[in-house]
């Protein structure tokens, strides 16, 4: 088993009555809510807890990408990365991942996650996910209807400025250019680890099967509800003659642990809520354009396991509809796993055996919780769940999909006080 720690960087100071007096937490929030002085103190604090978790011994610390929001200030996880490759030794940085369609030429991508991978001596694992409609539709001005074909275009440009020993030419749809020859090259050959976040979509799951990715299903709503869509993944890979590895799969999944039970129902309950409350106060308008979900897709979701999935995410977030989601609740639907470590260890182990999944990605900070209780969280889960879940599925699975760094790495010289 691979352990992620894995951090949205949410904005922690929006006001009580987000959800009564703002539309959305996405795109068009409100600039005036986003205090600067307050986003110093947040990224620093925010890259001091991914410090301190691989210090923990996490097997890896993880990034993502958007844009507009207050729910996760990284529009640039490379800069998170190119930071954390610095400070950190020996965790994988896992960036889950650049939303290829977005970048024009989508060269860039390949030249920084190159950066990245020459900077932490090979610990890179490259997320290449097609990006959410907020951020690529709404807040960059995509087409939906010609995203992903944006999105497969810039994969093979990627895929083959890494692995071409010559400069090229490319003529694409979307992108012509004349001299493809990016220097630096990525140091794992013929190229880092690619996993591919996905939502359920029976294409991303075909897809990563052809070319032997993992698919990382990123779920706000917890083991329970990610069930249909993890069983559907599986269906699919033995449709298509693959074997069971469950490296091949990555699952999200919040967790807050204390030393006893009561504890963690008190103590997580306001991060929780102010997360479901107000992180996730997304408007209607900007969740599905037109274009954006393929036909094959639509398709799908009448017939096969997607539309299970489809249904119990739909239920879920009914579940949210009340006016402040209360933490019981939460708790009750999976959304987090809270309780004793032993708790938490049994119940991890109980969902990384359900739903077959080799790389856990778990928030030990969510919402607005404090730099004091996300270190007490992330501690407790390193002394006392990780060594209780970290043998499953080694001595049956090997893990492909896991970076391979140098092993003579240099080291970077200690800051000045």
């Amino acid at each position: 088993m691979k352990v992620c720690f894995f951090h949205l960087m949410p904005y922690t100071d929006l006001p009580e009555d987000f959800r009564e007096r703002y539309p959305s937490v996405w795109v068009d929030i409100d600039p005036k809510l986003f205090d600067p002085v307050r986003g110093h103190e947040l990224y620093n604090e925010f890259l001091d807890e991914l410090e301190y978790a691989a210090e923990m011994g996490f097997d890896g610390i993880c990034v993502n990408e958007h844009h507009a929001n207050a729910y996760g200030l990284m529009p640039s996880p490379n800069l998170m990365a190119a930071a954390l490759a610095r400070r950190t030794k020996d965790a994988a940085i896992v960036v889950m991942g650049n939303s290829l369609a977005l970048y024009n030429p989508p060269t860039r991508v390949a030249e920084e996650f190159a950066m990245i991978d020459c900077i932490s001596g090979g610990r890179l694992v490259a997320g290449f996910p097609v990006g959410t409609p907020m951020d690529t539709c709404y807040a960059y001005g995509q087409n939906p209807s010609t995203l992903r074909a944006r999105y497969y275009e810039a994969h093979d440009l990627i895929l083959r400025a890494w692995t071409t020993d010559e400069p090229f030419v490319f003529h694409g749809r979307f992108n012509q250019l004349r001299y493809v020859n990016p220097w630096p090259r990525p140091v794992q050959r013929p190229h880092p680890p690619i996993w591919i976040p996905g939502g359920g979509s029976v294409e991303t799951w075909r897809w990563c099967a052809e070319k032997d990715y993992v698919y990382s299903y990123l779920s706000y709503f917890g083991y329970k509800a990610g069930e249909a869509t993890m069983k559907g993944f599986w269906q699919e890979m033995d449709r298509l003659g693959k074997d069971r590895n469950p490296y091949r799969a990555g699952f999200l999944q919040f967790v807050g642990v204390a030393e006893t039970t009561a504890e963690a129902m008190d103590i997580y309950r306001e991060p929780a809520e102010y997360f479901y409350g107000r992180c996730l106060h997304v408007d209607t308008r900007w969740v599905n354009p037109p274009g954006y979900v393929t036909e094959g897709t639509l398709r799908a979701r009448v017939k096969s396991m997607v539309a299970q999935a489809a249904d119990q995410a739909s239920q879920a977030n009914k579940a949210l509809s009340f006016a402040k989601p209360e933490f019981r609740h939460i708790v009750e639907q999976g959304f987090v796993i809270a309780g004793n470590p032993d708790e938490v260890a049994d119940k991890l182990r109980e969902v990384a055996r359900n739903l077959n999944v080799g790389h856990l990605m778990l928030l030990l900070q969510f919402g607005n919780m404090s730099r004091e209780l996300t270190t007490y969280n992330t501690e407790l889960f390193a002394r006392r769940v990780l060594p209780q879940i970290r043998d499953l599925f080694d001595d049956e699975w090997e893990d492909r999909w896991w970076p391979r760094p140098l092993e003579k790495r240099a080291v970077p010289r200690e800051a000045a006080a």
